[in-house]
């Protein structure tokens, strides 16, 4: 595959891929968003590629946003579209059955913080800033920000930040919850490595498990949920994964997953 706006490099079970447009500072627009479709559709399909890394070019942004020049064009039919194909790629890379880590590593503002609240794990450089300003442009977040900002930090504190357009630093955004770690900018890259590298030595069908049980479980009715998970672990034990995972266990060895 050959992208204009995105970069897309496998190695040993890891899809990088990295929205390349530094000179933009990252910004979204059509063409980056359709490429970042296709590259996770051809992720999602891929049984070598156990895990993603979703980054920016250049050191100092992961998304700045969208592309200013290209939204203000937009009226009522081209906004619903728009956003339709922004909500489609969130929906994508949060329900893509494998593990996607976002390394931000500078601006995710606007549909930039979108992207990497549907990811699944966030990493975010000690120089990272994160926001929805998209109050400060006379328009709401239209890549499903309200709804998971508001699942991932309190309710209060989502409110704030998006009725304000206040943008916040990395520290802040780990101590809401928003980011799982923040780590110098310099090693940003390894950390994220060595995070998916522990992901890949998951059961696959465990870590796919784990988080069908979040995403669906959490949108259901507390029975609901609890259901889901009891056919989930159930499925579990009747997988040989299982079996080696147990006999490691008693063995005292590492387990050697088969994703079988």
């Amino acid at each position: 595959m050959s992208f204009e706006c995105i970069m897309v490099e496998k190695s040993g079970g890891v899809a990088r891929v990295a929205i390349n447009r530094p000179d933009k500072l990252n910004a979204l627009n059509i063409n980056t968003i359709k490429e970042l479709i296709e590259a996770f559709t051809d992720i999602r399909d891929d049984e070598a590629t156990k895990v993603a890394v979703l980054t920016g070019e250049g050191g100092k942004s992961f998304a700045a946003g969208a592309d200013i020049p290209e939204l203000s064009g937009q009226g009522l039919v081209g906004g619903k579209v728009f956003s339709e194909r922004g909500h489609r790629l969130c929906n994508l890379i949060e329900n893509l059955g494998k593990p996607v880590i976002a390394a931000v590593n500078g601006f995710a503002l606007g549909g930039g913080c979108e992207i990497a609240m549907a990811c699944t794990l966030r990493i975010a450089s000690d120089k990272a800033k994160m926001g929805q300003p998209e109050i400060n442009l006379g328009t709401i977040p239209g890549y499903g920000g309200t709804v998971r900002l508001s699942r991932l930090v309190p309710r209060g504190i989502a409110m704030e930040l998006m009725l304000t357009g206040r943008v916040i630093k990395a520290e802040e955004a780990l101590a809401i919850g928003l980011v799982n770690q923040v780590v110098p900018h310099d090693d940003l890259e390894d950390e994220v490595m060595k995070l998916a590298g522990v992901l890949i030595s998951k059961p696959p069908f465990g870590v796919k498990a784990i988080m069908e049980a979040v995403n669906h479980g959490t949108e259901m009715a507390f029975e609901e949920g609890c259901r889901l998970e009891q056919d989930l672990f159930a499925i579990t034990c009747g997988m040989e994964d299982f079996k080696e995972g147990m006999s490691a266990f008693l063995e005292k060895r590492d387990a050697e997953f088969k994703g079988s």
